[in-house]
């Protein structure tokens, strides 16, 4: 199974970000992709995954998804030999 490439937690929710491989005119090319999940245990004990928040959830995805971008944009900073690409929406 792949591994992310980073990861982060707050609490009971945590982001990973994933290197995937697409095809850009004919060329290959990395890009980042963040996945967030809140990690839970059911009426049995056993550890959950879900990707819906409570109102008390959100401050923590959202912390989690800022880290993550953090990471993207600062790990691209000094990134001249285009190892991962990412396209800039303005």
């Amino acid at each position: 199974m792949p591994k992310p490439v980073w990861s982060t937690k707050a609490g009971t929710v945590t982001g990973a970000l994933w290197e995937n491989e697409i095809s850009v005119n004919g060329r290959k090319v990395s890009v980042l992709k963040v996945t967030i999940q809140r990690r839970y245990r059911d009426k049995d004990g056993q550890w959950k995954s879900s990707t819906s928040f409570s109102r008390n959830e959100i401050p923590l995805a959202r912390f989690v998804l800022q880290k993550a971008y953090e990471h993207m944009i600062e790990g691209n900073k000094d990134d001249d030999n285009g190892s991962v690409e990412e396209e800039v929406i303005m």
